[in-house]
């Protein structure tokens, strides 16, 4: 395992003086590392769209058999009809008193796709197609659409009636209606068509950029709704899309929790061990997710002078859950867990618990101080019992 003491320390200015104090690293130090990986990784995310606009679409106040109210809502990126937008799917528990807190993650395989309920509008954006997903079956799709088939295809990742008895809110929305996930379409659909002279620079808006920024878009209208209280929203992701709920919490301190789950090489784990997913693959396979800048540390994964405790960081000293799965061994269980280790320091400067240990806990035993992790058996996904830990964390931070 990495040793913490041999990487890059977050709270060394860019002046070389270590930070002195909570106001020091507001004012200062969080602004370097924020503007940093802007600068080399992420991108350079635009503002708010003065234009936003959201429109409630769909509601029903007794789906589910009456357990939640149903609520669909289209963000208008620019404001136009024609424009770029995004389609968010709400799940809100009826049994308990409002605002609720509430869970909010990109999905895979669209909203239709997380839950059989026959009115979730099934998306319209490009799907991908293909016999061997080992996570859901992709034969429901039919040039590049999703078809009336493809409802619940995914919902053993999304455990919503769980979610919903526990008190929370379900918030979620689909990864190709922000931006594509295909290197072929490069830029040219979803956000990135509003901002086109961001892609002529090296610090351009990248995918995983896009889809965080599209994140703190729905937080925008969460705001909006008093069924959901805007100070207990937490944001979950899974692999890429764990990347991107890393970034969103870091970029958007409206996030009141953070979930990263599996986000490995570029999300949780430390580039500088050398172990599993390296940067020469991230920016060669999928050449779309970060900034131009990042290529020029293509086989330097050891010598950086940054590393995604630097991001964490930035979530600091806000409560952060890891999850790693053993069989993971593309996303380093053993980086994710350094990188929880590492950014210890910087929770207890700002004056919270941080992370409670110094070694990797057994299968299935969270740890959780105001940093929480685990680690379970299987592979590269997301399963009941993945949940019932961030539940738990969350209800620990939230209620």
């Amino acid at each position: 395992m990495a040793q913490t003491s041999v990487l890059p320390n977050p709270l060394i200015m860019n002046s070389g003086k270590l930070v002195k104090n909570a106001k020091q690293w507001y004012k200062v130090r969080r602004n370097e590392i924020f503007e940093l990986f802007s600068r080399e990784m992420y991108g350079q995310a635009p503002e708010r769209p003065s234009n936003l606009r959201f429109e409630v679409v769909e509601e029903d106040k007794k789906a589910l058999n009456g357990k939640a109210t149903r609520r669909q809502v289209v963000v208008y990126f620019d404001g136009t009809n024609a424009g770029p937008q995004m389609e968010l799917l709400m799940y809100i528990p009826n049994q308990v008193g409002k605002p609720v807190p509430a869970i909010l993650g990109l999905n895979f395989w669209g909203n239709h796709a997380i839950h059989p309920d026959p009115y979730i509008r099934i998306t319209k954006s490009w799907m991908e197609s293909g016999r061997n997903n080992p996570y859901v079956n992709l034969n429901c799709v039919v040039e590049h659409r999703a078809t009336e088939a493809c409802r619940g295809i995914n919902a053993a990742q999304w455990p919503l009636d769980t979610i919903l008895a526990r008190g929370y809110a379900l918030i979620t929305a689909y990864r190709e209606d922000i931006a594509s996930d295909n290197p072929k379409q490069g830029f040219s659909t979803g956000v990135h068509t509003l901002y086109p002279s961001l892609q002529s620079r090296d610090d351009n808006f990248g995918t995983i950029g896009a889809w965080a920024w599209a994140l703190s878009r729905a937080m925008d209208y969460i705001e909006t709704d008093q069924a959901i209280n805007p100070k207990k929203v937490a944001v979950f992701g899974w692999s890429r899309l764990g990347k991107a709920a890393l970034w969103a919490g870091a970029s958007d301190a409206r996030f009141a929790l953070v979930i990263s789950h599996e986000s490995g090489a570029g999300g949780a784990k430390l580039f500088r061990r050398g172990v599993g997913e390296n940067i020469r693959r991230l920016c060669t396979v999928f050449p779309h997710w970060y900034a131009h800048n990042f290529n020029k540390y293509m086989d330097k994964d050891t010598l950086l002078p940054f590393d995604q405790h630097y991001v964490m960081a930035l979530v600091a000293p806000r409560p952060l859950y890891v999850g790693s799965a053993v069989d993971d061994k593309g996303a380093d269980p053993a980086g994710e867990f350094a990188s929880v280790v590492a950014v210890d320091k910087v929770y207890r400067f700002l004056g919270t618990e941080g992370f409670p240990a110094q070694t990797m806990p057994p299968l299935h035993q969270s740890i959780q101080g105001k940093i929480g992790y685990h680690i379970r058996a299987g592979g590269h996904d997301v399963n009941l019992y993945d949940w019932q830990q961030y539940l738990n964390f969350a209800d620990k931070n939230l209620r």
